[in-house]
């Protein structure tokens, strides 16, 4: 016998009318959101980042590359992973297709993805992966500490919830942790997140960060999982599109 619930046509109906005004209601709840969102104030970023890119040296204000308006993504793959990106991220930033980032270019927008390991590996990473995006390493600079994308081995230990995983990880997270190579005291220092940037007047504001486990820093195949039967339980553990088992 199947686990879920079988009904009429009629009672489905029921049951969906009453999903939609649960719908409706966090449909009002996500404007209220979005608004607030776009109320934040800006903050200047008065320090200087110089990052490794592909093309060379470059400063946070020339990563906007003649736009207003600066998109990154934070991928997880800190300089102490020895295998690859965090799979999870990895599965997001696929999302960021050729087509995602020719229609962010015509509303001014530049997007691009940041992580702390060394340009050569993610450059690398970014053919085997076929991404289209700039990949900017922040290695050695104080970027991803002034602005949250990553913790130091100090802060990492004050965290709880943090400790509590590396000394008694679950099977998932042990398997994640073969995945990108890397010791899970140092693998989770790295933070999932998106972060904005404006531009305006020669001067660059910090406008936005949003980090995991928020539903916006998630693959956009879960999105389309959750509106499937089964749902994401049932689907396999995150693994790179080159990865999947056979």
């Amino acid at each position: 016998m199947p686990e879920h619930k079988i009904a009429t046509r009629e009672e489905w109906q029921v049951a969906r009318v009453e999903l939609a005004k649960l719908e409706a209601e966090q449909a009002l709840r996500d404007e209220e959101i979005k608004r607030k969102r776009g109320e934040l104030p800006w903050v200047p970023v008065d320090k200087e980042y110089v990052f490794d890119t592909q093309e060379g040296k470059k400063t946070l204000a020339e990563l906007f590359d003649g736009r207003s308006q600066l998109l990154a993504y934070n991928i997880m793959y800190g300089p102490d992973y020895s295998v690859g990106a965090c799979p999870g991220c990895t599965n997001l930033a696929d999302g960021f297709d050729a087509t995602t980032l020719l229609h962010l270019n015509k509303r001014d927008v530049t997007m691009i993805c940041f992580s702390r390991a060394p340009i050569d590996r993610l450059t690398l990473y970014k053919e085997r992966m076929g991404w289209q995006f700039p990949y900017v390493s922040t290695y050695d600079t104080e970027f991803p500490w002034d602005f949250g994308l990553a913790l130091t081995k100090q802060q990492a230990e004050q965290i709880p919830e943090v400790r509590q995983m590396v000394e008694n990880p679950p099977e998932w997270l042990a398997f994640w942790a073969s995945q990108v190579g890397a010791e899970l005291s140092d693998g989770l220092r790295e933070n999932p997140s998106y972060i904005a940037f404006a531009k305006e007047d020669g001067t660059v504001y910090h406008t936005y960060t949003v980090s995991a486990p928020d539903p916006f820093v998630a693959p956009y195949f879960n999105f389309l999982l959750d509106r499937t039967p089964k749902k994401r339980q049932d689907a396999p553990l995150n693994y790179r599109k080159d990865e999947y088992p056979a």
